[in-house]
Parts: C-alpha cells; structure tokens; sequence
C-alpha cells in the first residue's frame, strides 16, 4: 500500500502538468481498451455475480454488481463523454485588480491523489478513474469484494489506454486485494500521498470512513430521498414520477424511501399512486391514514422513515401540506435528494428554497440525481456535506485552486 501511494503521488505530478489534449486522448484511448477488452471484463463480471448468488446477497446488490453489454459500453460511452468535458485545471475562477496594481487570479489546480472506496459498482472503476484523470488527479481505486475480478479486468484496460497515450499507468491504482486492512491504510493517508477520499458505498462503509479518515472525505451517509404530492399536483404526472423514482433503479443512492402525500388531496391521489407502486412490485409501509386507505400497506414503524431500504419498499405518510412535508424531511431525511411534485411555483419555490438538501427537484424524479445527468458526463459520488463540494462530485469539483500574483514591482510598506 505505502508503494501505490508512492507511485501515485509521482504520477500525480505528471497529470497536474500534462495537456489537456494528452488527458483527452488518454480518457478515449481508455474506452476503446475497454470496448475491445468486453470478453474478459464480462467473463470476469459474470464468475463475481455467480459467486455474489451463491452467497445469498441481495437481489438489488447483485444488480448493482451486473454488466451486460449495454451496462459496458455505457462505460466507454462514459469515458468518452468524460473526455468531451472542458478542462478545468488552469481555468480562472476569478480574477480582479487592487488599487496597488497586483494582478490578481483564483485558478483552478488538481486535489492531487484521490483515494475512492466503493462497494459493488463496477462502473464506478472507470468513472471515478475518468473524472480523477480529466480533473489532473491520480487515483487509488479499493472497489468491493464482491466485484474485484471486475474492477481488475477493467483496471487492466484503463492501465493500457494510460499507456496508449503516453501518460503513466501509476496515475490509476486498484488495490488488488479485499482486506479490509488496505481501507484503514487508506484512511490514514499512506504516508501523506493521499489527499481526499471519496467512499461510494453503505452506510457502514461511509460510517467507517468518515469516523477514522485523517484526511478530508467528500461523502454522503445515505441516501433518505423524498417525493411530496402537493396539494396542486397533476396525479398523471406524479404516478409517474413516484414510480420512477422509487423503482427504476431501487439501490441506487437517487432512489426514493419516502412519499408524502398532501392530506388535502388524499382522498383523488393516496390509493392511485400506492395502486400504481404497487403494481410495480413495491411493498408499502404506511402511517394509520396510508394503511386505512390501502389494506394492502404494512404498518410503518418509527425506524421506517429514516431508512434506506435500496429495495423494492417505500414509506409512505400523509401529511398536513407543505409545512409537515417539510419539517418531515428535515427530521428524517439526510440532505441528499428530494422532489417535490405540483403545479403551484410558489410551493415549488419555497420547497426548494426551505429543503436543505444537496439536490431539491420540482416535478422530476430523484433518479436524476447522477453527475452524468447534470451534464458532468458522470461522478464520482453525491456529497451531503457543505465543504467544499456538495452534490454530483464530478470534475470541476475534484479540483482546488490556487492564487496567481502578477505585479510589477510592488513592495508593501
């Protein structure tokens, strides 16, 4: 471990001044690696998900841990799209001029080496490497146990489009082992070389990292994202959204735990929206309004409303408008992504305004939560915390900055 901290800390030196071009060229040659290396990456892909079966993991973990053709060539597609994106290093942030005569400049600088720990996404082994790379950054990458021949597979295509472009292969890492002892290494900092983590995973991996890290960590705990249906919602378009939300992609951060429905309309929108989930294969934990209307609903306990199911399960609450809708979210949710669905702009405009969460949506779904929807082309994770970067950590947020000085020949008395 001391040795990829050391060799990364070399290569880091040698992306933070490198071209853009070379960057982007290096970003493409990665996914034309990846596209001709598909045969071993899904031979690999497919022994991890047989073993991931055989030891009983959940259904939503093994599909977060699944690729089939199209999930990798969204990988290269990725890459790609990465390459596409402006450079940030070197961009001028702000600049203005004191009475003196200094020049002054804030320009944007790489973090250095990024350290990314994740649990079982394979994309995150090529997305989070792209982002590091476009940004000027060496990465260490330490992904789950349960997708390791995965990630090495891809790791090995990502090393050589490096190499294509004469870039070094140091400046993306993977540890190549599941102890959990390479993590506590990582979190200490391997000697000064690493200069912030990132943790994609479960909140015990996230726990861990944000209670042991000695380094600055960009991390969300969890993911308690909320749908209200307000008073003046289209109930067409919410079913819509709710469905969506909760059960496009169930383990992903950006899927919906809860649903709050506004008392003033339960009685036309409550039994369509839990029908709708419902046929969808979700399971419904409801309050005593929720399981009145709708015998089919389990009773909700206390716990409910702030967990993280990642499953086909949804809390749902009817609530007494928009101020109970708020202070729900406030009590229970953990300031990563919450929509409100109505055709009222000034509610929309106080949710919004009054929700404190790192993405607040009107009427679209929280699957948008994802750096490759904002336009970043992807991410490295969502982060909740207010330091720093808060939301999709893409590529402009995987940067620092630095102040230029130009004078001519001030002195200061």
């Amino acid at each position: 471990m001391d040795g990829i901290g050391r060799r990364a800390r070399a290569a880091a030196r040698v992306l933070a001044l490198s071209s853009d071009a070379a960057r982007a060229a290096a970003l493409k040659a990665m996914a034309v690696r990846v596209r001709a290396g598909a045969a071993a990456i899904l031979a690999a892909n497919a022994a991890d998900v047989a073993a991931m079966k055989a030891h009983g993991q959940i259904a939503s973990f093994i599909d977060r841990g699944t690729l089939d053709p199209a999930r990798l060539e969204a990988i290269a597609a990725a890459l790609e799209a990465i390459a596409g994106l402006p450079d940030p290093v070197g961009t001028v942030i702000a600049a203005w001029e004191r009475p003196n005569g200094l020049k002054i400049e804030r320009v944007r600088t790489p973090l250095g080496v990024i350290g990314v720990i994740y649990e079982s996404r394979p994309n995150v082994t090529a997305d989070a490497a792209g982002l590091c790379l476009r940004a000027g950054n060496a990465v260490i990458l330490r992904g789950g146990s349960d997708v390791l021949a995965t990630s090495l597979a891809i790791h090995a295509c990502l090393v050589q489009g490096l190499e294509d472009a004469g870039l070094p292969g140091d400046a993306v890492q993977l540890v190549p082992v599941a102890d959990r002892a390479a993590v506590g290494l990582m979190l200490q900092g391997l000697g000064g070389t690493v200069d912030v983590i990132v943790p994609r995973g479960g909140k015990s991996l996230v726990a861990r990292v944000q209670a042991e890290a000695r380094v600055p960590v960009f991390a969300h705990l969890e993911g308690i994202c909320h749908v209200f249906v307000d008073r003046a919602a289209d109930l067409d378009m919410a079913k819509a959204i709710v469905v969506n939300a909760k059960m496009r992609r169930t383990g992903i951060c950006g899927a919906a735990e809860t649903l709050l429905v506004d008392r003033a309309v339960a009685g036309t929108h409550l039994v369509p929206l839990l029908q709708a989930l419902a046929a969808a294969g979700c399971r419904i934990r409801g309050d005593a309004a929720v399981c009145a209307a709708f015998p089919a609903a389990e009773p909700a306990t206390e716990d409910d409303w702030s967990t993280e199911y990642l499953d086909a399960v949804i809390s749902v609450a009817v609530v007494d408008g928009l101020d109970a809708a708020i202070a729900h979210i406030e009590h229970y949710g953990s300031h990563h992504t919450d929509a409100i669905v109505t055709d009222d702009a000034a509610a929309a405009g106080r949710f919004q305004r009054e929700v404190d969460s790192a993405i607040v949506l009107h009427n679209a779904s929280t699957q948008f939560a994802d750096g490759g929807e904002f336009g970043m082309g992807a991410e490295i994770g969502i982060a909740t915390g207010r330091m720093h970067a808060r939301g999709p950590v893409g590529v402009e947020q995987l940067t620092s900055f630095k102040y230029r000085v130009h004078g001519n020949g001030q002195t200061r008395p």
